[in-house]
């Protein structure tokens, strides 16, 4: 019975296999915001993952967000911390959040202000899912650590 156990020890688990160490960079999914990339990445983490504290290392402390409500005609904004408070919001009462970045429709020669695509669905539950295409604009500036920050996102979609 001892042998059958040990023989058993050694067998590989098929309802446990190993883990792909290949795809994974020192054990982080996050990426350096030393690049543009990575803050496009690190967003679409926070969003898929519904991380507040992920996102909210991308936003500047003075950090603007804007958007247009077509139906009334007017421009809205707020600062970093309401939008940390919405942000909150959307992924506690959301189910899924799939984000798809598109390609860059403008970039500055800096990088500081970048014009995106991207598509969003919003599961709330199976029979109410909202499905947004749109463009962001963002403003972005490096911080005293060289990382990239969010100042500034207007929101350019029609929804």
């Amino acid at each position: 019975m001892i042998y059958f156990i040990f023989f058993l020890s050694g067998c590989i688990n098929p309802f446990a296999p190993k883990l792909d160490e290949d795809n994974i960079s020192d054990g982080n999914f996050l990426n350096s915001q030393k690049k543009i990339d990575g803050v496009f990445n690190n967003f679409q983490y926070a969003y898929s993952f519904k991380d507040t504290t992920i996102y909210g290392k991308l936003l500047s402390e003075d950090f603007t967000f804007s958007y247009r409500d077509y139906d009334r005609g007017i421009d809205y904004s707020w600062g970093r911390d309401d939008e940390m408070r919405v942000s909150y919001g959307l992924f506690s009462n959301s189910e899924r959040l799939d984000l798809v970045w598109n390609n860059i429709i403008s970039v500055t020669e800096d990088s500081t202000n970048i014009v995106r695509s991207f598509n969003l669905t919003v599961t709330f539950n199976p029979s109410d899912i909202i499905y947004v295409d749109g463009r962001v604009n963002l403003t972005l500036r490096k911080n005293s650590e060289d990382d990239w920050l969010i100042t500034r996102w207007i929101d350019e979609s029609n929804y």
